[in-house]
């Protein structure tokens, strides 16, 4: 799962007055636009990403499709899976028929009749075929890892074989992979890094324009394989930061986005209590410090128990996520309360978080440091800081950052808080360039999306080398990545469990990331124009609009005077 995607569309005049320089809150045509937006047939959705280079690649992270979810409205996987009910079934979508076998080995698909490309050219087979071997054959693209085997098609059946079980990963391959058409992007030198100028996929909407204001998806008129979705347009846009993009919720200028709000209720319910809604379903991920391992002293375990004995993740729950964006870890697994309860080892049943200042400083001269007044020393007597770094739009990072800082200071860690754009940081932290820095984990049907992102052999990657779904802190344990591959491949729930205990005692000893807080997949929205939004009562899609599943919720909604 691709959590808090603030990679921003390229718009570089948004900016740092915190709005669109064309279409700001002061613009009188800015809140008619939304509130007409009913008769226009529109829907305004805007994320906090600040600026980034224009792209619509949709393997791409880092593009404006990416970021603010469009690629999802554009191209279409073989399946949709709904986070929110992570166990459930996929929900056919590309492929009207899927069937795994008891191993996970092996995949047999139907294939939609009817579905055609924006260009009006067939979907077919070969595209499904051509698509996951263009995966296969590229490093870069296969984000997930995924083992290929075989792929093969006949007439409008597909059968993908894997050389190990994709138990833990078959919403992936299924539901959170893009189909492409062959006959474009066999023609693509680099497909990882063109930035696919003019899409062509299979989804109910095209690009009609990208600007430094906004990028506008338009229905398309006929072709689609599915219902004609109710909004006949789409606008995105990228504000400059948390701030500005909740001040253009609470004034109607956007309809809908994932962002955090402090003091949502009187900030933005309360200026229209009956239409202004904030849903955030949890699920299986969290978000944690990622300490770069290969950094001395950082690669030392002791140091990385130390640390997380004295973050107050209280602190960071109630001041820095307004106590509901992203709710406190207390299992000592990194579990999140809920929804990870039903995992959690024997050995750690009950066993929770607490700061513990003096228990670290133990630890530390234990393991060979000193405590020299206010600065802590390493075993050859330098003195131990460390670079924290996230975007300075995502102001509950920011704040986070802030605490983990003063947190780090009472063991005599001298903590710096750098504040790079989101591109430059991501590109930072995918490449292993950062000491620590706060970020999310994927998110799955178990818990071993969130301990595969952290710990997984499988997706180390050296050095300068970009690690786009894990390991960014090039952690490397073989029993870790071992017991990762054990429990994807059982076959039964005590073998699962074994395997599941095992990476909790690498995941609490070794401490490769310090868990702060669960995640969750919801959104700020307004039913002022548009109804059928996924809530508690029917959380039929994820209702975060960078979610792979976020067309669901497009194809859901109906104009609010229908």
């Amino acid at each position: 799962m691709q959590r808090r995607r603030l990679f921003a569309v390229a718009l570089a005049g948004v900016l740092a007055s915190g709005g669109l320089t064309a279409c700001s809150s002061d613009s009188p045509n800015a809140n008619r636009n939304a509130e007409n937006s009913k008769q226009a047939g529109f829907l305004s959705i805007g994320m906090p990403n600040g600026t980034v280079t224009e792209s619509n690649n949709p393997f791409v992270q880092t593009s404006a499709a990416a970021s603010l979810g469009y690629r999802w409205m554009l191209y279409e996987p073989l399946g949709q899976w709904n986070n929110t009910k992570p166990s459930d079934p996929l929900t056919p979508w590309l492929a009207s028929s899927i069937t795994w076998s008891a191993d996970y080995k092996t995949v047999d698909l139907v294939i939609r009749d009817g579905a055609t490309w924006s260009d009006g050219k067939p979907l077919t087979a070969e595209d499904v075929v051509f698509t996951h071997n263009l995966i296969k054959s590229n490093e870069a693209l296969n984000l997930f890892a995924i083992p290929y085997d075989q792929i093969t098609a006949e007439g409008n059946k597909v059968k993908m074989t894997f050389t190990s079980s994709q138990f833990t990963t078959h919403h992936k391959v299924i539901g959170q992979t893009p189909i492409v058409p062959k006959h474009v992007w066999e023609k693509i030198a680099d497909p990882a890094a063109d930035p696919i100028k003019d899409p062509v996929g299979s989804g109910p909407y095209t690009l009609k324009s990208f600007s430094q204001q906004a990028a506008i998806l338009g229905a398309r008129e006929s072709g689609y394989w599915g219902t004609a979705p109710k909004v006949k347009e789409l606008r995105y846009t990228s504000y400059a930061d948390n701030n500005a993009q909740a001040t253009a919720l609470a004034s109607g200028q956007s309809e809908w986005s994932f962002v955090f709000i402090p003091n949502y209720q009187q900030t933005f319910v309360s200026k229209d209590p009956e239409h202004y809604k904030v849903w955030a379903p949890g699920v299986l991920g969290i978000h944690g410090l990622y300490l770069n391992t290969t950094k001395k002293p950082f690669d030392d375990p002791a140091l990385r128990r130390a640390m997380n004995m004295v973050i107050n993740r209280n602190d960071i729950f109630v001041q820095a996520e307004a106590g509901y964006f992203h709710p406190e870890i207390k299992s000592v697994t990194g579990l999140p309360e809920g929804a990870g309860d039903a995992y959690i080892a024997d050995e750690y049943k009950g066993k929770t978080f607490t700061v513990d200042v003096e228990g670290a400083k133990k630890l530390l001269t234990e393991s060979g440091y000193q405590l020299e007044g206010t600065t802590l020393k390493d075993k050859s007597g330098q003195p131990v800081t460390i670079k924290l770094s996230d975007p300075a739009p995502w102001s509950d990072y920011q704040t986070t950052l802030e605490i983990i800082k003063s947190n780090l200071a009472e063991i005599g860690i001298a903590a710096t808080v750098e504040k790079p754009n989101q591109t430059v940081w991501d590109a930072n932290v995918q490449k292993g360039d950062f000491e620590g820095s706060v970020r999310w984990t994927n998110g799955g049907s178990t818990p071993f999306d969130i301990y595969q992102t952290v710990m997984d052999g499988d997706l180390y990657k050296p050095l300068g080398t970009p690690a786009q779904q894990g390991n960014f802190g090039r952690f490397q344990s073989p029993e870790a990545t071992a017991a990762l591959k054990a429990y994807s491949n059982a076959t039964d729930e005590t073998a699962r469990k074994t395997a599941l205990a095992t990476i909790q005692k690498i995941f609490v000893e070794q401490a490769p990331m310090l868990p702060i807080g669960s995640d969750n997949v919801g959104a700020a929205y307004s039913t002022k124009n548009w109804i059928g939004w996924p809530t508690d009562a029917d959380s039929y899609a994820p209702a975060q609009p960078t979610q792979a599943a976020s067309l669901m919720v497009v194809l859901k909604l109906q104009p609010a005077n229908s």
